[in-house]
């Protein structure tokens, strides 16, 4: 084996596959390895995994890595956060599928505790609001449905799974980004919370123990990977990218525009307090050389669909044959012709949260081409961030100076051009657009000295595209707000659609 080299390998666990990323001390270009795994749906409106099948991808795309740049120093794990898994710890079964964060199985238990007036109880210890996107109504439901109640019932997120396997059962643990996504982590104290242990069913014993984001977790020792690393950083995807993009400071806001979009703003070392439309999240935890704990907030716009929006495109109704082709395709008319789509396909989340919305394609007339409805998916992914960013600030008082994107669709230069236009604020684009995994990496790299400080991180970022707004008072400013007014016209028509 290769003497350890000067990097930090993150396991980057996302919706739709695992990638592993080598990044390195110094500047040199990273080394990656990726590999999907299958999506299962087997009834309408249920989205599954496999966890094993998960585990196998890290252990290939892990080894590949390893195998071109030898050992690393240390191990970030970021991961998709809401998504459970129930296993037993002391024989290592799965107990059925992994339910999945885009899965809606729950909303009808969802509605039920909101008539039964717990919503303001979930807001004020969790930040969240009830949604079966998070993972404590997919626990009870996993609860309630055949997996086998025992003391070594395990039920966890994606990132407690992957350190579980890691350290060969070890280490049952998690961090506070991924503990409060899942309604049943207190948000102030930072601990689980017996109130909404009742509230939902779920016994706490069956969950992990939080440890801070940036930290030693374990060390590897399965025989499938190389033993002895250290994992010392988990972070769920989003506050990942977050840290990835340098947005250590408060009032510091950044957007990944993914299968959906997720905007997280930086509002400091106090929890803010609930805010209508948005979510109170933990950002992260960094265990400090002195043994203290520094931990920051997040106020988050959490978007559903954005680049998936782009897939139904391609693979539902062949309006383009690949991903790449619809910035081109956009471009191509001068505007949306009037079409608007809300792709509200498995409800709406920020500010709306409606999981009974459906996705609406609206304004076509004879003269509607491909090219419209090309460019009405692009606008909607700008659309439904301001959305969000308007309720950020009104929330927070603060008005965001920037956003910093990354993902998928931010390639499209005419993307961030629209977004500006609607937010009216200047849009950076990083070079390095795997934020997640870098901040997976940042934040285990701290834990282990890799870089010494936050500010030597803040020197690895720079800018690739800067988008600033036209004048408020130009025509096209003027334009995007009324694209705004008729967007928000749109969305009222797919609202609370498929309520019964």
């Amino acid at each position: 084996m290769a003497e350890a080299a000067a990097y930090v390998l993150a396991i980057d666990a996302g919706t739709t596959g695992v990638r592993c990323r080598a990044v390195f001390q110094d500047d040199r270009p990273s080394i990656a390895s990726y590999q999907e795994f299958t999506q299962y749906f087997p009834e309408p409106g249920w989205v599954e995994h496999d966890a094993e099948e998960i585990w196998r991808a890290v252990v290939a795309t892990f080894n590949d890595v390893v195998k071109q740049a030898g050992l690393p120093r240390a191990i970030g794990i970021t991961n998709q956060r809401e998504t459970v898994v129930a296993w037993n710890r002391r024989t290592g079964e799965v107990h059925g599928r992994a339910i999945v964060w885009q899965d809606r199985r729950t909303a009808q238990h969802c509605q039920d505790l909101d008539q039964a007036g717990h919503l303001a109880t979930v807001r004020a210890l969790t930040g969240l609001v009830l949604d079966p996107y998070f993972s404590g109504t997919k626990m009870a439901w996993m609860l309630q449905h055949g997996v086998p109640k025992s003391p070594d019932l395990a039920l966890g997120t994606i990132d407690t799974w992957l350190l579980w396997k890691l350290t060969d059962g070890a280490v049952f643990a998690t961090d506070p980004s991924n503990a409060s996504r899942t309604m049943l982590f207190d948000i102030t104290t930072l601990t689980w919370s017996p109130t909404m242990s009742e509230i939902l069913g779920v016994p706490l014993e069956y969950l992990a123990e939080v440890r801070p984001s940036s930290g030693r977790f374990g060390i590897t020792a399965t025989s499938e990977l190389p033993l002895g690393i250290a994992i010392s950083g988990i972070a769920g995807d989003q506050q990942a990218a977050l840290f990835g993009q340098a947005c250590f400071d408060n009032g510091m806001a950044k957007n990944t525009y993914g299968t959906g979009s997720f905007i997280l703003m930086n509002v400091g070392d106090s929890c803010p307090l609930a805010s209508q439309g948005l979510l109170t999240t933990v950002a992260w935890s960094i265990k400090n050389n002195d043994g203290t704990v520094t931990t920051a907030y997040a106020l988050e716009g959490a978007i559903f669909v954005t680049g998936a929006a782009v897939q139904w495109l391609r693979d539902a109704l062949g309006i383009i044959s690949s991903s790449d082709e619809i910035g081109p395709l956009a471009e191509s008319v001068a505007d949306n012709g009037g079409v608007f789509v809300v792709p509200a396909f498995t409800g709406l989340g920020s500010p709306w949260w409606d999981p009974y919305a459906r996705g609406t394609v609206v304004g076509i007339t004879r003269g509607t081409t491909r090219a419209h409805i090309a460019r009405a998916v692009v606008e909607a992914m700008a659309l439904q961030t301001r959305d969000a960013i308007e309720a950020m600030s009104t929330a927070s008082g603060q008005t965001i100076a920037e956003l910093r994107v990354d993902g998928g669709a931010s390639v499209m230069n005419l993307l961030l051009d629209i977004q500006a236009d609607q937010l009216g604020i200047p849009v950076r684009r990083p070079v390095d657009q795997e934020t997640t995994a870098l901040g997976a990496a940042f934040l285990a790299g701290l834990a282990e000295n890799v870089w010494p400080s936050l500010d030597a991180l803040r020197t690895r970022w720079n800018t690739d595209l800067l988008v600033t707004p036209h004048d408020a008072e130009s025509g096209e400013r003027k334009a995007a707000d009324i694209l705004h007014a008729t967007w928000l016209r749109a969305v009222q028509r797919s609202l609370h659609w498929a309520e019964h």
